[in-house]
């Protein structure tokens, strides 16, 4: 199903740094029939008040940007607001939705789904071959269960639902509370921090030696604009660059790109997480997607925003 730019669209999760992205490059290509609601108009936990959205708007398509998200340390923290609420959030959505027979939605994930040790690249078939990571298995057990959710309506009901894992994602409007980020923001706050208190030591978790990928979140918009220009095969793709990093190696590109001239400490009582996460993007490059911005040059460009935006960066407590 190709989504035009007249159809009525509702982008749950629009204030967030992937929906502000999607909404932002959605409206710059013209699509300009957006249907958005905040937290506050629309609480996506109580299923009657999305189901008589869902029954009021009767949008074309759903874009589910909308997540329950933290790092390493919130997930260990908070395993069961993680499972929860993303569980009711997303079969919410997901059911509203099928009960309106829209015609296509984008269910967004992570690509912390996938098993912590299984073989690398990770290809969507590697999906629940073996064990999660432990430590983001709340969050990845919700994931799946909406991948899962959208393939079944996709086998059963024919609906164009389809899954976009991305790997990690960072740019401008991204969590950069120390407690609750992930590790690409609370660097760059980190870095920052230190430099401004005189190029003060920074404390980085773990060894620095997992390897990890990064998208910039302009590209994860620009390949939902894709999908919904698109009638695609499969029911799950994976995106990203193909392409990963030591996060010793990130530390240093960002250390650089902020002018921090201090020591970087590693505390390696902290836990690196799953050694290595670095998507096959193969499936969706078939189709003809790929990224666009490189990793310095995102860098640069986040760092820009949160310099701009240091007074006012999002910061998220549970």
């Amino acid at each position: 199903m190709i989504i035009d730019k007249k159809s009525k669209i509702y982008v749950a999760g629009h204030r967030g740094m992937v929906g502000s992205a999607i909404f932002r490059r959605l409206n710059d290509e013209g699509y300009l029939n957006l249907v958005a609601k905040t937290s506050s108009e629309l609480d996506l936990r109580n299923q009657s008040d999305v189901y008589n959205f869902m029954n009021r708007e009767k949008p074309q398509a759903v874009i589910i940007a909308a997540a329950k998200v933290g790092g390493i340390l919130a997930n260990d923290r908070y395993p069961y607001n993680f499972l929860h609420e993303n569980l009711i959030i997303q079969d919410n959505l997901i059911h509203g939705a099928h009960l309106n027979s829209v015609k296509k939605l984008i269910f967004l994930g992570s690509s912390c789904i996938y098993p912590k040790h299984t073989t690398q690249p990770m290809t969507e078939k590697s999906l629940l071959t073996s064990d999660l990571e432990p430590t983001n298995q709340w969050y990845a057990i919700a994931k799946i269960a909406g991948v899962k959710q959208c393939e079944a309506l996709r086998r059963q009901h024919n609906r164009d639902y389809i899954s976009l894992m991305p790997t990690n994602l960072y740019g401008p409007g991204d969590n950069f509370d120390l407690e609750t980020s992930h590790v690409f923001p609370a660097m760059i706050r980190k870095f920052d921090d230190a430099k401004q208190a005189g190029h003060k030591p920074v404390t980085l978790w773990g060894t620095g030696q997992p390897m990890r990928e990064f998208l910039y979140v302009d590209d994860v918009a620009d390949a939902v604009l894709f999908t919904l220009r698109n009638s695609l095969q499969h029911s799950l793709y994976n995106v990203g660059t193909g392409k990963d990093i030591t996060i010793v190696d990130l530390a240093k590109k960002i250390q650089q790109v902020t002018g921090h001239k201090g020591e970087i400490l590693w505390d390696r009582d902290k836990p690196d997480g799953t050694p290595r996460k670095l998507m096959d993007v193969s499936r969706i490059k078939r189709e003809g997607w790929s990224y666009s911005t490189g990793l310095t040059e995102g860098i640069q460009k986040t760092y820009n925003w949160f310099q701009n935006n240091r007074s006012e960066v999002r910061e998220v407590k549970f």
